[in-house]
Parts: C-alpha cells; structure tokens; sequence
C-alpha cells in the first residue's frame, strides 16, 4: 500500500518541477528595453543638459540687453543734457553778439559824432548852397555826384546833423569836372538846418600841372569855378531823385 502510495506522487513531483521549469523558461527576457530605457534616460540627460545651457546662455544674453539698453539711456540722457546746454549757449552768444553789435554802433556813432564836431571847414574861401532837402537826401546825391566824376571817397563821417566828405586827390581827364590835365582834390560839408534845409559847402584845392610835373598858380575864381561846378553836379543828382 504504501509502495502504491509513493508510486502515484512521483507524477506530482515531475509535474511540480516541470511546471517550475517552464514557467522559468518562459520569463521574458528584458535586456532589450532595459538598454533602451537606459539610452532614453541617457538622451534625456543630454537634452535637459542643453536645455539649462540654453537657458544660462539667455540668461546671460538678457543681461547683455539689459546693460545695453541702460548705456543707450545714459548716452541718450546725456546727448539731451548737452544739446540743452549747447542751445543755452548759442543763446547766450547771440546775446552777447546782440549787445556787443549795438555797443558797437553806438560807439561808432559817438565817435562818427565827435570827429564830425571835431572837423571844421572854413566857409570862408568856399562855395555853398542851401538845399530845401533832408541831410540824408543831399548826402546821397553828393556821394552819387563825386563817384560819378571819378572822385574816390577817402574819409566819410556822417552824424544826424552833419556829414563831411574827403574826397583822394586825382588828376582829370579829358571829360571831367575840371580843365584836363588838372588836379583837385575837394572837401564838402553838410550842415542839416530847420526845415529839412541843408547847407551844401564845397572847397577845392585845384591845381593845373604843366609839362613835367610842374604846378602852375591858378586864381581864386578858378577855383570857385571848381568848386561851383560841383554844387551844379549835386543839384541835377537830387533833382533826378525827385523825379524818380
């Protein structure tokens, strides 16, 4: 009986063993995903490696922007801080320009005044004429008078109520105030009066030259001819003014 016992478990054994052995036989094998986990994992770490790298290199690249910025408003801060100091400048210059001009005029005024008081040109000896016309209208007509004949203007000085006129000496040509061949230099006066009169006086100091250079004596009425005749030129200068 017993014999017949342990005769009908073996089969249970070898069963038992056999089931053991094939479920061990059966076992998957992991290896494969196990390495490509292992790679994924690796490749992940690379990734997120490049990632932070990326993210310190924008870190970094926004602070560069940040300083960038900051110096272009300071530079821009102070391009505005010079260009208002520059204009308060300029400002500034073209005042000190405004009152040194008008400093000027005034002291040239004076002076021009002054040195007009100064000069004297003895009536006597010389030819005038009262002219019913502003100071500033015969001034103009005596200027227009004597370039027109040749006469250079060496020393002019004109006030409100004065105006001397020094003409350079020159020796006349065929067509000209004087005979040919003559030398004069004149000196007019202007004297404004009332009445918008002003009190024409002209002086010559006429010479004829002879062969050689020399200086021949001339009268007195030559003299005022001269002299008259460019009164005469100053009168038809103001007459056609007044017709213009």
């Amino acid at each position: 009986m017993r014999d017949k016992t342990q005769s009908n478990s073996w089969p249970l054994w070898i069963g038992a063993i056999a089931l053991c052995l094939l479920a061990g036989g059966c076992k998957p094998d992991d290896s494969p995903f196990k390495a490509e986990n292992e790679s994924l994992r690796k490749q992940l770490a690379k990734e997120e490696s490049v990632v932070t790298s990326l993210q310190d290199g924008n870190k970094v690249m926004q602070q560069q922007i940040d300083l960038l910025n900051q110096e272009l408003r300071d530079a821009k801060k102070s391009a505005e801080g010079a260009k208002a100091d520059a204009k308060a400048a300029a400002a500034d210059l073209a005042l000190q320009a405004a009152q040194a001009k008008k400093l000027t005029a005034e002291v040239q005024k004076t002076v021009a005044a002054q040195a007009a008081q100064n000069i004297y040109v003895e009536e006597k000896g010389t030819q005038t004429d009262d002219l019913p016309r502003p100071l500033s209208n015969v001034a103009k007509s005596a200027e227009d008078a004597l370039s027109r004949n040749g006469y250079h203007i060496k020393v002019s000085i004109k006030t409100d109520q004065k105006a001397v006129y020094v003409t350079e000496r020159k020796v006349s040509p065929a067509a000209s105030l004087e005979t040919p061949g003559s030398r004069n230099q004149y000196v007019v006066s202007l004297h404004a009066l009332p009445a918008n009169i002003t009190r024409l006086s002209v002086k010559a100091e006429y010479e004829k030259l002879a062969q050689g250079g020399r200086v021949l004596s001339v009268s007195a009425e030559e003299v005022a001819e001269i002299e008259r005749s460019l009164i005469r030129e100053i009168n038809k200068a103001l007459a056609s003014t007044s017709k213009t």
